[in-house]
């Protein structure tokens, strides 16, 4: 199947209303490009550290979609034209040109499969359900995670630097807090490795799905890992939903902005002497993420681990 991308050349005032009359006529999946700098709200929950210099923003914005062979072209662009004619009474469209292009993806949206290849974090193998098991790596820890569109791999040093302490810190006896679950990989991993349960949360609803997903894929009980849509930072029935002081251990790969208001929240819902393993923490970040766990009297830092320039802070419940 080939693919045709249809970029429309606009204003940025204009882009709301673009994509919503996209979205009447049918029109999924699409792309908008500008200049305009991120809201702080609009970076809530996102893996975003650092965010990227922008060139000024000069009012223009590009607004990508993607039409198939077998759908009606022809048809599609004149229902795009005709509501465009209808969005220029209320505001201004700016050049409003169509740019055709073929792309060379033929399955732009599964072509990162590609780039997910089985990878080693010490004794735990981590492959995608699609690649086999290599034979030098058949004796480790099997853990299958196919992340979908939505989440990482599993390759990022962040994650790997959090596998590396619930090796140490889980046992069989944990019961396990997993905030920003994802993909479900930590939560799986601490299963795997002897956990009893997990309880995640995430501000994505395709946590639960992705999650589910891969606990079938590793066997895997679904009693064992409940997975809840929400803030547990502030959302009063996320954090009843995990309960107080239940926790052995508990784990957030996040961002080190969103950790330092976590560290807040956690020591409730940890017993006395849980381990709160953290990561997403640039380097240039450590000393605010130190200087918040030193300000947190239910805490004390037992260990930094470092892997390229992120780092891992693991702190005990007093």
């Amino acid at each position: 199947m080939k693919w045709k991308k249809f970029t429309l050349k606009t204003t940025t005032q204009a882009v709301d209303l673009v994509s919503s009359m996209f979205d009447e006529i049918g029109i999924e999946g699409i792309e908008i490009e500008d200049n305009i700098p991120l809201t702080a709200e609009e970076t809530k929950g996102m893996f975003i550290d650092i965010l990227p210099e922008l060139p000024p923003d000069e009012g223009v914005a590009f607004v990508s979609f993607y039409l198939d062979d077998s759908q009606d072209i022809a048809g599609i662009l004149k229902n795009v034209d005709e509501g465009l004619d209808d969005l220029s009474m209320f505001t201004d469209l700016g050049e409003r040109t169509i740019t055709e292009s073929e792309t060379e993806d033929k399955d732009w949206i599964n072509n990162w499969k590609q780039y997910f290849k089985p990878f080693t974090v010490d004794d735990i193998l981590i492959k995608p359900t699609w690649e086999e098991i290599p034979e030098e790596h058949k004796d480790k820890l099997l853990i299958q995670i196919d992340p979908g569109t939505a989440f990482g791999t599993g390759q990022h040093e962040t994650t790997q630097l959090c596998i590396r302490q619930l090796r140490r810190y889980v046992t069989p006896e944990t019961v396990l807090l997993d905030v920003g679950t994802g993909s479900g990989i930590l939560g799986i991993t601490a299963l795997k490795l002897g956990a009893k349960t997990v309880f995640g949360t995430d501000l994505d609803e395709n946590a639960i799905t992705a999650v589910g997903e891969n606990l079938e894929a590793n066997g895997i009980d679904s009693e064992k890992f409940a997975v809840l849509q929400g803030n547990i930072i502030d959302d009063k029935d996320v954090q009843d939903a995990a309960g107080y002081e239940k926790y052995d251990v508990a784990v957030a790969n996040i961002l080190a902005d969103v950790i330092i208001l976590l560290q807040k929240e956690v020591p409730v819902h940890l017993k006395k002497g849980g381990i709160f393993i953290t990561s997403g923490i640039i380097n240039m970040k450590e000393e605010a993420v130190r200087a918040a766990f030193a300000a947190n009297d239910a805490f004390e830092v037992i260990e930094v681990t470092y892997q390229g320039e992120w780092l891992s802070v693991t702190a005990r419940k007093k």
